[in-house]
């Protein structure tokens, strides 16, 4: 596909209220629910962005930064970071609505996954570029190829020393020669 898209075409926007059976002995939301609230929203992002089917390929990092307690209102937003040949990250942010007089919206935790376009037999497509406009999606978007540079040398699948951006990111004196 040559369509170039932008993160805030996939921008998924979900909210929750933490309800008591979506709570541990604390009175906190659990972390698996919350996880399944995020691969949700992260997976409708990444069916936005390719309009194709997508299946969860990782959890890559998920930060529970903060509690978010019962009766809190809890709304995450999902966009695509980045997008490769057939995969794409998606990065959840998730925030939390206290039920009290200033109702403050706080950042409580972040999510970061990976997705891939399936055809109907479950074969990887190919799928849209992404082009960041903010400054966060600038930032995110060059995370993203550092973090797939560290999954592949992990699962074996690229040489340490074909990482180009991790070598830059760390040795910043070679990558300018």
């Amino acid at each position: 596909m040559s369509t170039t898209k932008t993160p805030k075409d996939s921008l998924t926007v979900m909210t929750e209220i933490v309800m008591p059976n979506d709570t541990n002995q604390m009175n906190n939301l659990f972390g698996g629910q919350l996880l399944s609230w995020m691969d949700r929203c992260c997976a409708i992002a990444a069916h936005r962005h390719c309009k194709r089917q997508v299946v969860t390929s990782t959890i890559n990092n998920v930060s529970f930064k903060n509690p978010i307690p019962h009766g809190a209102i809890v709304t995450i937003e999902a966009k695509v970071t980045r997008a490769f040949s057939s995969s794409m990250e998606v990065i959840a942010d998730v925030f939390l609505e206290e039920q009290r007089p200033n109702g403050s919206r706080i950042k409580a935790n972040e999510g970061i996954f990976t997705f891939v376009a399936v055809d109907q037999l479950g074969n990887p497509i190919n799928i849209p570029e992404i082009t960041p406009e903010s400054e966060l999606e600038q930032e995110r978007y060059a995370a993203a190829l550092r973090r797939r540079q560290l999954a592949l040398i992990i699962a074996g699948k690229m040489p340490p020393n074909e990482a180009t951006e991790l070598k830059a990111l760390f040795y910043p004196e070679e990558s300018a020669q």
